[in-house]
């Protein structure tokens, strides 16, 4: 009898596939994949290694299985960035398998099946899936995430991504396409794309960025929306902005990592061309796609930062009233080029900074979703909360457990895509009600976006 393997997945949505390609793999291979950690033989846990309190949450995990007697297989970021300590201080840890080795799923638990302790870690990941790789998706039926590239070829001095991930390799358009025509025979309504830079992939392969080429690709299969993350700003070139008006499925849902607005604090991040830009790429956009939705993310506390560099980040917030905005605090990561910069903010510092930024955005998130009463949006349903008798779904501009939701009375099935008339707003969420066919009459320009 082949042993049972249960999953504990942590982690980014990157990590998401490799969980999904490892649970097709088992399951393709005649293994019982549980969802029940408990009296499974094995629990093969799927680290994060990106931040501090990513890998405090990582090993308080390890440590609960070890405690209960679980034979723990170790993969993901925290088997690749940490593969001497793991093995030494965890004496349960059966196997542990790299960011570039978890197409060896089946392999890894023969071998600790057979009695050895397995450590299957390639120094240089090098791996990408293709759209062979049997994979058991975890997400709502009607989401799918699809990876069109993996690693890093930048080098941000607070980042660690490229030690743990490798450099970039890019999947084939036709490969990624493949994947998309059969996830919409699933019943699929939502594909997201995401790498680490997506608006750099094909540059590997094909000597220079294909994504425009691959949206429009993607325009010919039959889901609603394609969405993009992570979408560095600087590779929103005149040609992929024009493929995203021209493509009807590609939402103008633009992920942003901008991280910073002030020219000295991101030449201190390496990331010197960017704070010449930052301006006018986002005025650019709001010209050039109006009704784009804009999310990114900031770091404050960046060793040197100064009061009036934080105020700079305030201000263009204030300015550029992003839809979304998450901030996070600096955390020094061994490995990396910021580790040890002199003029470290205190802790209490950055959280002060963090707290008034994220104040700051609220009310302009507020403000953006207010601008969606009256409205008759497309919403994908995903969510039944019978105890009020609503369900809940999301509208194009917002993106999975990272965005708001919109809460919807009236009938409507669960994985549909439905008109809804928004009724209200908050700082997070929309609240509507299935629309009618006057509503849609009435809303001549039906903002499905």
């Amino acid at each position: 009898m082949t042993p049972s393997v249960a999953f504990s997945h942590l982690g980014c949505e990157k990590n998401r596939i490799d969980t999904e390609h490892m649970i097709g793999l088992l399951a393709e291979a005649g293994y019982d994949v549980s969802k029940d950690e408990d009296s499974s033989d094995y629990v093969v846990v799927n680290t994060c290694s990106f931040i501090q309190d990513a890998r405090e949450e990582s090993v308080r995990t390890l440590v609960q299985l070890a405690e209960a007697g679980k034979k723990v297989v170790i993969s993901g970021c925290m088997a690749q960035h940490f593969q001497e300590q793991l093995l030494e201080e965890l004496p349960e840890a059966v196997a542990l398998v790299g960011t570039g080795d978890y197409h060896k799923i089946v392999d890894v638990i023969e071998r600790t099946e057979a009695g050895e302790r397995v450590k299957e870690v390639s120094s240089n990941p090098t791996y990408i899936a293709d759209e062979n790789l049997p994979r058991y998706r975890t997400t709502t039926e009607s989401v799918a995430y699809v990876r069109v590239a993996e690693g890093c070829d930048y080098k941000c001095a607070f980042c660690i991504i490229p030690h743990l991930r490798g450099k970039q390799r890019s999947r084939p358009i036709e490969s990624i396409v493949a994947e998309a025509h059969r996830l919409a025979a699933e019943g699929v309504e939502e594909i997201i794309l995401i790498s680490q830079i997506t608006t750099n992939y094909g540059l590997d392969i094909y000597g220079k960025p294909k994504l425009a080429e691959l949206l429009r690709a993607l325009g010919e299969v039959d889901v609603a929306w394609i969405r993009m993350h992570y979408a560095y700003p600087t590779g929103l070139t005149p040609a992929v902005i024009q493929a995203m008006r021209e493509t009807p499925n590609v939402v103008p849902y633009l992920d942003l990592p901008l991280q910073h607005s002030d020219p000295d604090v991101l030449k201190s991040m390496n990331r010197p061309w960017q704070g010449q830009v930052n301006d006018q790429i986002i005025e650019r956009l709001k010209a050039e796609l109006p009704d784009a939705v804009l999310r990114t993310t900031f770091i404050v506390g960046f060793p040197g930062e100064t009061q009036a560099q934080f105020e700079h980040l305030l201000a263009f917030v204030e300015r550029h009233e992003f839809d979304h905005v998450g901030v996070f605090t600096f955390s020094a990561e061994e490995g990396t080029a910021a580790f040890d910069l002199p003029d470290p903010v205190p802790p209490e510092v950055m959280v002060a900074r963090r707290d008034r930024l994220m104040a700051a955005q609220q009310s302009i998130a507020e403000r953006r979703n207010r601008t969606q009463i009256g409205r008759v949006v497309d919403v994908l349903i995903e969510q039944e909360n019978p105890g009020k008798g609503l369900k809940v779904g999301r509208s194009a501009r917002f993106a999975p457990e990272v965005d708001g939701v919109v809460y919807v009375t009236g009938d409507a099935r669960l994985g549909s895509l439905v008109p809804v008339k928004i009724t209200d707003a908050d700082i997070y969420d929309l609240h509507g009600t299935v629309a009618t066919a006057a509503d849609v009459l009435a809303v001549p320009s039906v903002a499905a976006r």
